[in-house]
Parts: C-alpha cells; sequence; structure tokens
C-alpha cells in the first residue's frame, strides 16, 4: 500500500452541511464528501483491491466505489483532514489478512484427567446416597 498514492487518487467534495448552526448551515460548504474509485486505485496492488473488495463489500457502491462523508466540524479543512483519517484507518483495517486457525487435538494425558476426574465425583456422589436395602 502506497499512502501519497493512494491520497491523490482520493476526490473531494464540499457540500452544504445539514443540522443546526444558523445562518451559516445556509451559506457555507463545511461538509466534506470523499469519493475512492477502488478499481483505478493506483496505490494498491491486484491482490489488495481483491482483499479490500471482498471485506468492504458492504460499504462500497455496485462500481466499487467508496464514499465517506464528515460533517462533524464548522471547518472545511478539519473536516477534511477527519474523513482521511478515517479512510486511512478503514483501508489499514480491511488489508489486514487474518491468521489461519490451525487444528489441535486435546492431549492423551488431558482426556485421562478428565476422565479420572469424572470417575471421582461420580464416586464421591454415589457414597452420599441412601443405601439401597431390599
Amino acid at each position: 500500500m502506497n499512502k501519497e498514492k493512494l491520497l491523490s487518487d482520493l476526490h473531494f467534495k464540499a457540500v452544504r452541511s445539514s443540522g443546526a448552526g444558523g445562518q451559516n448551515v445556509n451559506k457555507v460548504s463545511s461538509k466534506v464528501v470523499l469519493t475512492f474509485d477502488l478499481n483505478s486505485a493506483q496505490g494498491l496492488t491486484d491482490e489488495e483491491k481483491l482483499l479490500l473488495e471482498t471485506k468492504l463489500t458492504s460499504r462500497l457502491t455496485s462500481e466499487n466505489i467508496l464514499i465517506l462523508n464528515c460533517d462533524e466540524d464548522r471547518s472545511q479543512h478539519k473536516n477534511k483532514e477527519i474523513v482521511i483519517k478515517r479512510f486511512l484507518d478503514l483501508i489499514q483495517a480491511g488489508l489486514i489478512v487474518p491468521k489461519i486457525r490451525k487444528a489441535t487435538k486435546i492431549s492423551k494425558s488431558a482426556i485421562r484427567k478428565r476422565i479420572k476426574f469424572k470417575k471421582n465425583l461420580s464416586e464421591t456422589k454415589q457414597l452420599r446416597r441412601k443405601p439401597d436395602i431390599n
């Protein structure tokens, strides 16, 4: 993953933010919309693209475009920084390959110990019973 090439592939769009804020909301375009085309990304290898495509399927559009929004701050520059940080965190989390689980076998001594414990418990419970006199 090449961060500089990835950041050059990003497209930003400033939009008017919704919600409270008075006249400032109507005048200033502080919301930032980040779009990233996964297919044409130059900072990723083909394997990384496939991995991200499988891991981020719910967040990608049908054309494999990732769209992120940020309208947390009143400043457009801060919103841009926040959305870039979110994007990089998302990409790094998506590129993590989970470790393959290796099947392990329970040792024979552990099996013997468990069966011995069960027999001892059974014996103590049987000793607690009233004697069966017929």
